[in-house]
């Protein structure tokens, strides 16, 4: 067995958690102390998500390196090999036509895109290019090395670098999934199919629960759901109560045990979608074939932000404004909308950072307060 297929033997061994569709491609380009890592991080309990993010970078920057050096990646990468890597990311595309070699050479970001790591024509994002040397500060940390990321010359580099291609912020998704909208996307989920009632129930589960993220979504299993009391309501009979077990989550710590409440109609979504699936333990949300056979296995993330689209599309809405990342902010701008104090819903979304929560709330106020209307 050569060092290629050895590692993509071990590759094999987590490949819950890794994108293996680039198994092949990724046992060629890391190396076999790449893919120890990997193995290392996996038996820490490190979340999936956080792996899958760590192994997508790491792919990337190793095939930057072969491109832009001819070598892998050193450990601990050099302050120069850092700036680099900026300067090949972030540059103004102005100054680019009337200089060839500034930003990314072309022979560079030509390679990347024949191997599919590169497809925007322009520089990356500063975020971006933030979290992949995250993620790069992360790898040297697990191999017990320290390097330079803290440096001032590559935090003055990337500052100068955003001030000087400025790009406005986007959001996750163009548009947040209020109440509103999610009532026209639940009215296209009235037939009863099996489509229809799963797809109402994800929609409903998502966003009442405090706008999980798909990934939380795709990953829900029976298991994790425990019957409460029903909620008393003095306007009409009691309403049915769940509890959702999140475990850890991208915010929480190891030990923590995150739990948000479903009551009444997404409930009863949800029991009505198990039900009709004979679901009774393993994944909650799964595919459907096109003869309407249930499937063994979960949803993928991908497609519950393709559900969101769909839905927006049968119900008369732009689908390139909406994505499962819209129920999320969805459900904290509908809090705001309906006076709900901050605090109350963060308990619900599980948001940690208070800055970021409420910036949903301020600009539900801001768009309608009298700030936006002197004239």
């Amino acid at each position: 067995m050569n060092a290629v297929d050895r590692r993509a033997h071990e590759l094999d061994t987590i490949a819950v958690v890794l994108p293996m569709e680039r198994r092949d491609e990724l046992a060629e380009l890391l190396t076999d102390q790449d893919v120890e890592t990997l193995r290392h991080l996996v038996n820490e309990g490190m979340g999936a998500n956080t792996l899958r993010a760590l192994t997508s970078d790491l792919a990337y920057l190793q095939a930057w390196a072969l491109a832009a050096t001819g070598r892998s990646l050193p450990w601990p990468a050099p302050e120069a090999l850092l700036l680099k890597f900026v300067a090949h990311h972030l540059w103004n595309p102005e100054k680019k036509t009337s200089d060839p070699d500034h930003g990314m050479p072309d022979a560079v970001a030509q390679s990347l895109r024949d191997q599919a790591f590169l497809r925007s024509a322009g520089p990356h994002a500063p975020d971006t290019v933030r979290r992949r040397l995250a993620s790069w500060s992360t790898l040297t940390k697990w191999r017990g090395l320290s390097g330079a990321f803290a440096s001032p010359s590559l935090k003055s580099a990337i500052r100068l670098s955003v001030r000087a291609t400025p790009r406005p912020r986007k959001r996750k998704s163009a548009k947040a999934v209020t109440g509103e909208v999610l009532a026209r996307m639940l009215a296209t989920c009235a037939s009863g199919n099996l489509r229809d009632v799963r797809d109402r129930a994800i929609l409903m589960v998502a966003f009442a629960s405090g706008g999980r993220r798909r990934s939380e979504i795709a990953g829900l299993r029976v298991e994790q759901l425990t019957v409460e009391p029903p909620i008393e309501v003095p306007e009409g009979p009691p309403l049915p109560s769940r509890a959702i077990h999140l475990g850890r989550t991208k915010t929480s710590g190891a030990d923590q045990d995150e739990v948000v409440y479903l009551t009444g109609r997404p409930v009863e979504a949800l029991e009505a979608w198990l039900a009709v699936a004979q679901i009774r333990s393993g994944s909650v949300f799964r595919k459907i074939d096109r003869w309407g056979n249930v499937s063994q296995r979960a949803l993928e993330p991908a497609a519950v932000n393709a559900i969101v689209k769909q839905r927006a599309e049968m119900a008369g809405l732009e689908p390139a404004d909406f994505s499962a990342h819209g129920l999320r902010s969805g459900y904290l701008t509908e809090a705001a909308n309906r006076g709900i104090p901050l605090p109350e819903a963060m308990e619900q979304s599980r948001h940690r950072s208070v800055q970021q929560a409420s910036s949903y709330y301020n600009n539900a106020t801001r768009r309608s307060g009298r700030a936006a209307r002197l004239l």
